[in-house]
């Protein structure tokens, strides 16, 4: 078992190269990315898993005003930001593809992977796991006023299904993991949280493979609508992750504004994929695709913005 912890740890150590891969894989393999496609639920539960067994129960709980703090910040991102942009995009009379994928990630919930990534920029994963099940579990009720605002044709009781389910995979995956590590190792060394780490990296990889199927061919069909969908999701992605650092920073949550900002700007749009019509989705799943690319090169490109401060 040496050899494997050992690779374990030596991924932990490059696990943002991890990404990167996972990345230029799901867009050179269209076929391999179906493949994937097809066992992703699992892979979130597995994801999911790792992330709590590296939390732990106690990390995992905080306190009374962490919930309080959770509450706003969903309301915030999952209400108010999406109310905005839709209300702006009306104001302007645009609609279409684009605008709806960008009113839609905004009122998801926090992606399965935020504590990884979280993990892998140095930061507590904790409080990051704790706002993205509070996220999804108050998504049946946050969804309600968007999807009034902007008609996707879509229905908010199929969105509060799918809601359901998630938080059901994730209660279900936590739950297991926290009494995996009750039971063999409450306290891990060093060397166990980096071999988890190194899980972890592999896992996220290979998820973002299933999620980069309509990339590839988009590339060399529409080059143009490419790149204007890519562009489009990273000013969003970015924009939204820099600015709520900068603001968590002067209201004195230094804790924990690394996870709050990554999940600003890093939801599971694709949440919405099974709930929503296809007339709806499918001209939304390009974005869908370019939208993993920042996503996953948030701790390569953040990396220096994110990087833990020593306390002065």
């Amino acid at each position: 078992m040496r050899p494997l912890r050992r690779a374990c740890i030596f991924l932990a150590r490059h696990g943002r190269t991890v990404l990167i891969a996972g990345l230029v894989v799901g867009i050179l393999f269209p076929g391999l990315a179906g493949i994937v496609r097809g066992v992703l639920p699992e892979l979130v539960a597995l994801t999911l898993g790792v992330a709590a067994l590296r939390i732990g129960p106690r990390a995992a709980r905080g306190s009374l005003a962490d919930i309080r703090i959770s509450l706003r910040l969903v309301a915030g991102y999952q209400v108010v930001l999406p109310l905005l942009l839709a209300g702006c995009f009306l104001a302007l009379d645009w609609s279409g593809p684009l605008p709806t994928a960008l009113v839609l990630m905004a009122a998801a919930p926090s992606i399965s992977g935020s504590p990884n990534l979280t993990i892998m920029t140095g930061n507590d994963p904790a409080p990051a796991l704790r706002l993205m099940i509070a996220g999804v579990a108050l998504l049946p009720l946050t969804i309600v006023p968007v999807f009034m605002l902007w008609p996707v044709f879509g229905s908010v009781g199929a969105i509060a299904m799918a809601s359901i389910r998630l938080l059901l995979l994730i209660g279900c995956s936590a739950a297991i993991a926290f009494a995996v590590r009750e039971r063999f190792f409450p306290h891990p060394s060093g060397e166990t949280v980096a071999v988890i780490d190194g899980v972890s990296a592999v896992l996220m990889a290979v998820l973002v493979i299933g999620l980069m199927s309509a990339m590839g061919p988009a590339i060399t069909a529409t080059p143009g609508l490419f790149l204007l969908t890519l562009l489009a999701a990273f000013a969003i992605n970015f924009s939204l992750q820099v600015a709520t650092f900068l603001m968590l920073g002067r209201a004195g949550h230094e804790g924990a504004r690394v996870a709050w900002a990554i999940i600003a700007g890093n939801r599971n749009v694709a949440l919405f994929l099974a709930a929503l019509p296809a007339s709806v989705t499918g001209p939304i799943l390009l974005f869908v695709g370019c939208y993993q690319v920042p996503m996953y090169l948030t701790p390569v490109l953040l990396g220096w913005l994110y990087k833990p401060r020593d306390p002065a």
